[in-house]
């Protein structure tokens, strides 16, 4: 039972990543339907940044809104010299833009920070607790407080704010959004700096157990986009779900299975989305007249 629980804890650290991650996801393609495969590098802008800042001397909070902004910036500036550009461009063409920003972005990092990985501190200290017999650093209490808090906060967002409001009416509905006052070019970088401010958040707070390095949004993206397919691409809820369902299924066959196929649980996740279920756990099935 405590090798469980100690599975399930890992799963449910990793998951809040991936959930972030998806939520990025789905934040870009409801308000303009572009499946942005960059959302891994904004993870990994969130840890190096921080990571090197603070081994410069920077607080840990400064040199984490820096990296958070620095991100912001970044999605800022794929959305409006990439994205906007092509709006009218195929979802395939859209999407091999997005990669492409994506290799642009690890390669601009190497020449920035190197091929080195790069260590953070935790944030408070490294002595475990104990739950159950299960192991639990204060790094992955961090972790699970502020993706909740996230969470959170974008759930009030998008009730509770004009903007937040603006971006659902044009996922709903670009033209009606368009016709009642809304700018919709506004709302797409709103939302791509919103994605990338998860991300850099979650970069962030994952640095001190994964450490950082220019290659770690690869995998954290593709689970992320995994995770984001699983719960219905689009749906918030459904990708804080699927961001967790894929940390634990991923931990759960790495300590029964083997360590060597955990990487491989998110894309047999996504085959078996796409083949059994093309809309998601919570996605909407939808009639189309031809």
């Amino acid at each position: 039972m405590a090798e469980f629980l100690q599975y399930l804890v890992t799963g449910v650290t990793i998951g809040s990543i991936y959930a972030l991650a998806a939520l990025g996801f789905a934040i870009v393609y409801n308000a303009s339907h572009v499946i942005n495969f960059a959302q891994g590098e904004f993870i990994m802008i969130g840890g190096m940044a921080t990571a090197t800042l603070t081994a410069a001397g920077v607080p840990l909070p400064l040199a984490i809104l820096a990296g958070i902004a620095g991100a912001m910036l970044v999605g800022v500036l794929i959305a409006k010299f990439a994205v906007e550009r092509a709006r009218n461009a195929s979802v395939v063409t859209l999407i091999i833009i997005t990669i492409g920003a994506s290799i642009f972005l690890r390669g601009l990092a190497e020449v920035v920070w190197g091929k080195e990985f790069h260590r953070l501190d935790s944030f408070s200290g490294n002595a475990p607790l104990m739950l159950g017999g299960a192991v639990v650093t204060t790094q992955s209490l961090w972790v699970l407080g502020v993706t909740a808090a996230l969470i959170l906060a974008t759930g009030l967002f998008f009730n509770r704010t004009m903007a937040g409001k603006a971006m659902l009416a044009t996922s709903h509905n670009r033209l009606a959004a368009q016709l009642v006052g809304v700018n919709v070019r506004h709302v797409v970088l709103a939302a791509f700096a919103l994605s990338a401010a998860l991300g850099a958040m979650g970069g962030a707070v994952v640095a001190p157990i994964t450490y950082s390095y220019t290659e770690m949004g690869i995998m954290l993206g593709l689970k992320g986009f995994a995770a984001a397919a699983l719960g219905g691409l689009g749906n918030g809820v459904g990708a804080v779900a699927g961001g967790l369902i894929v940390g634990i299924a991923e931990s759960l066959s790495a300590g029964y299975i083997s360590s060597a196929y955990k990487d491989a649980v998110a894309f047999v996740i996504i085959v078996a989305v796409l083949v059994f279920m093309p809309g998601g756990l919570f996605g909407r099935a939808g009639t189309e007249r031809v």
